[in-house]
């Protein structure tokens, strides 16, 4: 009782909102779930021995991580009759490996906790760790590069939150042209709820139907995201993307797919004669949305490729690159076999994504400028 009082009273000291859509209608639809009863009900002993494998993996070094487990329900009710609901369950296994003079992290998330090996994400940051420790310092410049997932999970949420936005690309501040090749063909990305390893419930935070929704087929920019407000003014219906705060920042994808591939990433590494591998982003900032130009630093492993080998680590490096132009016509060599739901900048459980071969990224210094 008392929050509804608050909530009238704030009301009434609003100024009339003449772009409010209304209420969300009441409509038959398909229940979404995306629960799985043992990560539901897992418990601290279980968390911590995922903690523990990911540690045992990387033996002499210093290590630290985290296991979290979250059982998320959702019920939705307005009075326009709309009464709906969902559910889903998360793990997350994210840590770090250390020597003296380096560090390898490595994550994994999914519906099922029986999904995650601890004691291969544990090995691959262990191995990250080691092979990083020690570095040296290379030339500004383009280099070749393959992007473990984390890096393109980060670029994914970038395109969704800046560019495939239905706020932002009705004021014009997005970059995307509907119906306009800007991408390599190679280049698929779709907000997919109903896949089953999806994070999510069926209905926003508006009580929309959340719609598959492709936004890039073949390269080709295809569609935004909606909320029932930005639906409304650009005369089209929403996509079910409404987020708390999409009033503010806009209707957001979050269950994203960059689909195809297939390619091991040892092929990957081997097609590239004189590059970079690149475990991590880190610190990444938009300069401009419109070109989706970024700045941002490598971290917790990159490493030299020359004829088709891992030849050692390199120093940590500044990058000011414009995704679209990474990923635009004929600059994606290769997409691996490894998609996986990667951490980014925005969180984790938002993008599914595989390793990336491209044919150039920006490196403009070292991390210290």
């Amino acid at each position: 009782k008392r929050q509804v009082d608050e909530t009238i009273e704030r009301c009434a000291h609003q100024p009339v909102d003449e772009t409010w859509p209304g209420l969300a209608a009441a409509v038959d639809a398909p229940t979404i779930d995306h629960h799985d009863e043992a990560t539901a009900a897992a418990s601290p002993a279980d968390r911590a021995g995922m903690v523990a494998e990911f540690v045992a993996a990387g033996e002499g070094m210093r290590a630290a991580g985290y296991c979290q487990t979250s059982d998320t329900s959702v019920v939705f009710a307005n009075s326009n009759g709309v009464r709906r609901r969902g559910r889903y369950t998360q793990v997350t296994l994210d840590g770090i490996h250390q020597t003296d003079t380096s560090a390898g992290s490595g994550h994994a998330t999914s519906v099922r906790i029986g999904d995650i090996d601890g004691a291969a994400v544990g090995t691959l940051a262990a191995q990250r760790a080691r092979d990083s420790a020690d570095t040296y310092d290379i030339k500004p410049g383009d280099y070749e590069v393959v992007l473990a997932p984390e890096c393109g999970a980060t670029i994914g949420i970038f395109l969704a939150f800046y560019g495939f936005n239905g706020k932002a690309h009705l004021e014009g501040q997005s970059f995307v042209e509907l119906g306009r090749q800007q991408f390599d063909t190679a280049f698929q990305l779709v907000d997919e709820l109903s896949d089953p390893r999806a994070m999510c419930v069926g209905i926003d935070t508006e009580g929309t139907l959340r719609l598959r929704t492709e936004l890039v087929t073949d390269g080709v920019s295809r569609a935004v995201a909606h909320d029932r407000r930005t639906a409304a003014k650009a005369d089209t219906r929403s996509t079910g993307h409404a987020i708390p705060g999409s009033e503010i920042y806009g209707p957001v994808a979050s269950a994203m797919f960059i689909r195809g591939g297939g390619t091991p990433v040892d092929d990957l590494l081997g097609a590239v004669e004189r590059g970079l591998y690149v475990a991590t982003f880190n610190y990444c900032r938009v300069l401009d949305p419109k070109s989706m130009a970024v700045t941002g630093l490598t971290r917790n492993g990159t490493f030299m490729i020359e004829n088709g080998q891992i030849t050692g680590a390199v120093s940590g490096l500044r990058f000011t690159q414009s995704f679209i132009d990474a990923l635009g016509p004929d600059r994606i060599l290769g997409l691996g076999d490894d998609a996986r739901w990667a951490d980014s900048e925005f969180g984790p459980g938002l993008v599914h994504v595989p390793t990336i071969r491209l044919a150039g990224w920006n490196f403009t210094g070292g991390s210290d400028g």
